[in-house]
């Protein structure tokens, strides 16, 4: 192992583009390759680039113009290197490599190409390659949590958005593959496994000529992990079948990540949304009703162009009126190559971070009432960080999703890593407070979720 270079890697952009990152890890380790944590030690670094919106691409430059100033071999990965090819070739003298979205498997080849002297430029048009559950996985969170990638792609076309164009066509793994993926991880003691796609109620379309997210959590019940939880479900594939396989399959946690973006009709039309101004037909109230417990968070984009002081008080009130657990608001980026990027009337920067605050205001109250009506309550905690200063342990509940929301911080000792029960005592508008709950607290609070359950 001696011979061969140390690499280093350097993560940027979404859990997608970490799960790539994991296996890239993988590959390396396998073919006997040193992974150095430390950029500055390692031979190569490969930075996995995120070209989502402008300041995703500014931060990836960033990133990439500090390793080229201290002379580092780069190879960029990712979206950023998808989307700019040869312009990072020309710019960066440094990079020996450019590696698309669909080639990340390459890595070693790359490694050794560059090795050989080749500037390498592995990159193919089209996207079509998802790994599944043989290729090999170094995971970088927290013991505790894996994300599990059930498709790769999007066949919708959204005005503001770029993904289809880095990322290709929706392709599905198998059930059957992702299940194994699942037993690996839960025999490796993961708690918590995140499925994530571009839209995860689309799963299977076109593998099997019908969304089969339904089946697909039913099969997954099945694996002996505490925790499944699902991001980016479009509110129209929340369909009768897959609300029933969310009540019936008890580790399927009721947590729904809805990326809305607008509530208006017709900034959705303009945006190309695939259900346009559905998403005010009761479809909301309809998944609250059928499931009273679950955890809702959604995305917003503000300042899309052309959108009004009506349609941003429309947007408001749909906020006002749903009380989402959670919720994100980015301005809108105009992305070159995206149908969004020519469209007239823009919105100023300084109006776009107006309305993005308004509704960060509007919203801070509603996330603490909901967050304070946790107090009281013994809930299960997934332990994951333990400040080395004070001791106190730091998780997540199901209300909460990795990088995205709050917290739980917690007295008392637990092994990182394990789901422990938790009884809460304060909350602000972001986190949870509270301390692991002793036997008689842990004995109430199960006699009240039986009592809750009870006809």
């Amino acid at each position: 192992m001696g011979d061969k270079p140390s690499i280093a890697v350097s993560h940027l952009g979404c859990e997608k583009n970490r799960i790539d990152t994991e296996h890239m890890l993988g590959l390396l380790v396998q073919a006997g390759y040193p992974v150095d944590s430390n950029e500055e030690l390692a031979d190569y670094v490969i930075v996995n680039t995120c070209s989502f919106i402008q300041a995703a691409r500014e931060e990836s430059v960033r990133t990439l113009v500090e390793l080229a100033e201290a002379n580092k071999k780069i190879v960029i990965t990712g979206c950023m290197a998808q989307h700019f090819q040869q312009e990072l070739l020309d710019e960066l003298p440094e990079a020996v490599a450019v590696v698309g979205t669909g080639d990340y498997q390459k890595i070693v080849d790359v490694i050794q190409r560059a090795e050989a002297g080749e500037r390498v430029k592995e990159i193919s048009a089209e996207p079509t390659y998802i790994a599944d559950e043989t290729v090999p996985r170094y995971r970088t969170t927290t013991e505790g949590v894996a994300y599990l990638r059930v498709a790769e792609g999007c066949d919708y076309r959204c005005a503001f958005c770029i993904i289809p164009h880095l990322r290709g066509d929706q392709r599905s793994r198998s059930i059957e593959s992702i299940v194994a993926e699942a037993e690996q991880l839960a025999a490796e003691g993961v708690q918590e496994i995140i499925l994530i796609s571009q839209i995860t109620t689309n799963y299977g379309l076109d593998l099997y000529g019908e969304p089969k997210l339904a089946e697909l959590l039913r099969a997954l019940g099945k694996v002996e992990v505490p925790w499944i939880r699902m991001h980016y479900a479009y509110p129209t594939g929340l369909t009768p079948k897959v609300i029933e396989a969310i009540q019936d399959t008890p580790n399927v946690i009721p947590y729904l990540d809805l990326p809305l973006q607008h509530s208006h009709p017709e900034i959705l039309r303009a945006m190309n949304r695939p259900w346009q101004g559905r998403v005010n037909d009761g479809i909301i109230e309809r998944i609250k009703a059928a499931l009273p417990h679950a955890v809702l968070r959604t995305t917003l984009i503000v300042g899309f162009p052309g959108e009004t002081e009506e349609h941003f008080e429309h947007l408001l009130q749909f906020v006002e009126r749903h009380e989402f657990d959670h919720v994100g608001v980015f301005t809108f980026s105009p992305e070159e190559g995206t149908a969004a990027y020519t469209l007239p009337n823009p919105i100023s920067q300084t109006v776009m971070d107006e309305r993005r605050d308004a509704i960060m205001t509007l919203q801070q109250p509603i996330s603490l009432k909901r967050n304070r009506a946790e107090i009281g309550k013994v809930i299960d905690v997934l332990i994951e960080q333990e400040n080395p200063e004070t001791g106190e342990l730091i998780g997540r509940s199901i209300r909460f999703a990795p990088e995205v929301d709050g917290l739980v911080y917690v007295q008392g000792e637990a092994r990182l890593g394990t789901i422990v029960p938790v009884a809460i005592t304060d909350a602000d508008i972001y986190d949870l407070y509270g301390h692991i709950a002793d036997l008689s607290t842990q004995l109430r609070g199960a006699l009240s979720r039986v009592s809750v359950h009870t006809p």
